[in-house]
C-alpha cells in the first residue's frame, strides 16, 4: 500500500515537470491563457511619498546635551501613553539648521500593532540619543526636543 502512495506521488512529480508535452496534469483540463490576472497595483504606479508612521511622544520627561568628539550628543527621555512604543528618534526640523539660535527636534515613536497595558511610568520609559557635529550645531544657544504635550529645552 505505501508503495502504490510513494509511487503515484512520485509518478505526480515527474509528470507536472513536463511542461511542453501534454503529460503535465496541469494542462489536462484546459489551457490558462483565457484567465485574465488581476493586480492590486494602481495603474500609475505607487507614490515615492514615504509616508512616517510615527508620531510624537506623549510627554518628554528628560533633556541632556554631553559633549563628544567633534560635536554633541543629545539624549531624551520620554514617556508614551502605554507600552509598546517603539522605533524612537530624534527627527531634526528645519534639516537642523537653528532658527534664532534654538535647533528643534521632534521625538518620534511608532505605536505599537496591537493593544498593550498602561502600566508604570518608569516602566514605558524609552530613551533615544542623536549626534549633532559642531559644524550644524553652528550659532545655537539651546536645543529644543518637543513631545505631544510638552518641549523641554537644554544649552550646550
Amino acid at each position: 500500500m505505501i508503495f502504490r502512495i510513494i509511487g503515484s506521488c512520485l509518478l505526480g512529480v515527474v509528470l507536472t515537470g513536463c511542461s511542453g508535452a501534454s503529460l503535465n496534469p496541469l494542462d489536462w483540463f484546459g489551457p490558462k491563457d483565457d484567465i485574465e490576472l488581476v493586480t492590486l497595483e494602481p495603474k500609475d504606479g505607487w507614490d515615492a511619498v514615504d509616508y512616517d508612521y510615527r508620531g510624537p511622544i506623549a510627554q518628554v520627561t528628560r533633556l541632556s546635551v554631553e559633549r563628544a568628539s567633534g560635536g554633541y550628543i543629545i539624549r531624551a527621555v520620554g514617556n508614551p501613553p502605554r507600552l509598546g512604543y517603539w522605533e524612537a528618534e530624534l527627527v531634526p526640523e528645519n534639516d537642523e539648521v537653528p532658527v534664532k539660535g534654538v535647533m528643534t527636534y521632534n521625538f518620534m515613536v511608532a505605536p505599537p500593532p496591537w493593544a498593550t497595558a498602561t502600566s508604570r511610568p518608569q516602566a514605558r520609559q524609552i530613551h533615544v540619543a542623536h549626534y549633532v557635529s559642531d559644524v550644524k550645531l553652528g550659532g545655537a544657544r539651546s536645543i529644543r526636543v518637543v513631545g505631544a504635550n510638552n518641549s523641554v529645552t537644554a544649552r550646550p
